[in-house]
């Protein structure tokens, strides 16, 4: 859909801004009104990861003039096979900040703000209101949740993203222009029905392809240029080396977004039964030791996938995925005379496993909280993560 400029021109720009932008003020399309636009613009980036590295990145290089970075987080190891914006020696500090002297050393002439809170119900709208656009490049439901219902009270526009493995989405939402994110997806999957990045992985050039298109939409939204992807699914398979296209529309009976709401609760971390099934029945990684080295003889699963399991693995456990057992085919592997503990890679996983196991008949069975990644840091620092 082709929209107007979502922003004015600045006064000027100095000789070095020319200079520096003279690739796109030859373009007839963006030309010195559409960089005036860029430099007076006011974008906001949720989360500096895979999908806000190179959103940042190049935004910072498009010419933006100021540039927010919402992220609460700290760049750990695993970051880097994607999230290229952070380097080897920002191991250890806040990504924003990481974010912000990349941003600076790109382009000295953008103005970065950071905001190193977790994003919430509480402070969502005071953060957004000083922003034209928001660019979301989340990785859970409930923080995709919340930027859409701050974003449709605030009638601000957003671009969106997401990937998972070998596969991407893209789209922009604007209620008050067509869809937003809860025309695509009403309500959030079941817990645990879709796994997250660190849980099922992803390819790390598949952030550059969904971020820059993203950083595309945002341009072209901020200069007026184009066909934006409002009312369209882009989705992308890096395997097929395909795009396909889906229409969105709005749905006319959908209840208006009037409030926030505790998104944690609406989206739930596990499902109800997984709750009730893990309410007594978690032990901990300390527990566990003391149970191996005590001899105790007791059927150790872990819930996790193949590829998981070939990184680090408890000593004595036995892979059994969680779909399989949630699928019920797995249920006839189980021992019926010794107790069964139940891991994954953080505890969720295993809770999810542990309801269907009990209501098998397997009472008596528990899983471990914090799943390998307690067990690597309070038990074998030895063992590699992820």
């Amino acid at each position: 859909m082709s929209l107007p400029p979502l922003v004015e021109p600045a006064a000027d720009l100095s000789v070095e801004e020319v200079r520096r932008y003279s690739r796109h003020l030859i373009i007839p399309d963006v030309g010195m009104a559409g960089q005036k636009r860029l430099k007076n613009a006011k974008v906001l980036a949720v989360g500096a990861g895979g999908l806000g590295s190179p959103v940042l990145m190049y935004l910072a290089a498009a010419g933006v003039g100021t540039l927010g970075v919402v992220d609460f987080d700290v760049v750990d190891e695993s970051n880097l096979q994607r999230q290229i914006i952070h380097g080897q020696s920002d191991i250890g500090r806040s990504k924003a900040e990481s974010a912000r002297d990349s941003i600076k050393e790109i382009n000295p002439y953008v103005d970065v703000r950071l905001h190193t809170d977790r994003l919430d119900s509480g402070n969502v709208m005071e953060i957004f209101a000083d922003y034209d656009l928001i660019v979301d490049g989340t990785d859970n439901f409930a923080t995709r949740y919340l930027v859409n219902d701050a974003c449709v009270l605030l009638d601000k526009p957003y671009v969106w993203g997401s990937i998972f493995r070998f596969d991407g989405q893209v789209s922009v939402f604007w209620d008050s222009h067509g869809p937003n994110y809860r025309d695509l997806y009403p309500v959030p999957p079941p817990p645990g029905m879709v796994p997250s990045c660190a849980e099922g992985g992803v390819l790390g050039v598949l952030c550059a392809t969904i971020g820059a298109t993203q950083a595309t939409e945002a341009i072209k939204l901020i200069t007026g240029i184009g066909e934006t992807l409002l009312g369209r699914l882009m989705i992308y398979d890096a395997l097929e080396m395909t795009w396909r296209t889906i229409k969105v529309r709005k749905d006319p009976n959908a209840d208006p977004i009037t409030e926030l709401i505790d998104y944690d609760l609406f989206c739930g971390t596990v499902s109800d039964e997984a709750s009730e099934a893990a309410r007594g029945s978690t032990i901990t990684v300390g527990e566990l030791k003391d149970m191996i080295d005590a001899g105790k003889d007791f059927y150790l699963v872990d819930v996790r996938e193949p590829n998981e399991y070939e990184i680090l693995s408890i000593p004595g456990s036995v892979l059994i995925p969680k779909d399989r057992i949630l699928r019920g085919e797995a249920l006839a592997e189980l021992p019926h005379d010794k107790p069964i503990v139940l891991h994954c890679k953080s505890g969720a996983r295993s809770a999810e496993a542990l309801a269907a196991v009990k209501a098998a008949g397997f009472s008596d069975a528990v899983h471990v909280q914090g799943g390998v990644l307690a067990w690597q840091s309070q038990i074998d620092p030895s063992l590699p993560t992820y």
